[in-house]
């Protein structure tokens, strides 16, 4: 599968992850209020973030070959020392993830990455819903024999201060999706 991405990302529109479940292909590119919240997002946590931390967003993938899982967050906290190197990143290196959902395919953000962050072992998971304006951060992964999911969720609302991890961001100036 992860061949098909790569060859498929340079042929055909949108976004490709893999999954447990299979490919996810996200059709349409994302909406400018999607990318104006990621970028907000974004600079917040830099502002708060130490030096060595960055809030990244892009590429590479974050990829976990042996469960067969390669996702990409819209932002990503991460040591800059982490991403040094070629291929896709250690999901064990990223301290959170960040995703603002997206208007054409929410349940690949709320269902799936809920899913597949804990797996992969990362710690903390952000997101930012602008069709409600509002959010969950997960964390505290835990074992169970249906997989490990994220046993800590904090719900917000735009407006409040939310916590991701260590450092704590104002939410008021996010964008939210215009009515359909």
């Amino acid at each position: 599968m992860r061949d098909f991405v790569r060859s498929a990302v340079a042929t055909l529109p949108g976004k490709f992850e893999i999954t447990k479940e299979g490919i996810v292909h996200d059709l349409l590119s994302p909406a400018k209020p999607h990318e104006l919240a990621v970028l907000r997002v974004r600079k917040l946590l830099e502002k708060v973030l130490p030096d060595d931390l960055v809030a990244h967003t892009g590429t590479p993938d974050v990829e976990c070959a042996p469960e067969g899982i390669m996702r990409q967050p819209d932002v990503m906290v991460i040591a800059e020392a982490d991403m040094e190197g070629e291929g896709s990143f250690d999901p064990r290196t990223l301290l959170a993830a960040i995703e603002v959902v997206s208007r054409s395919n929410p349940d690949n953000d709320w269902v799936g990455k809920m899913r597949d962050y804990p797996l992969l072992g990362i710690p903390v998971y952000a997101v930012f819903d602008p069709r409600t304006g509002s959010g969950a951060v997960l964390s505290d992964i835990h074992a169970t024999p249906s997989g490990p999911p994220y046993a800590t969720r904090k719900e917000f609302v735009y407006g409040e201060d939310v916590t991701i991890g260590e450092w704590t961001i104002p939410t008021g100036g996010l964008p939210r999706y215009a009515s359909a």
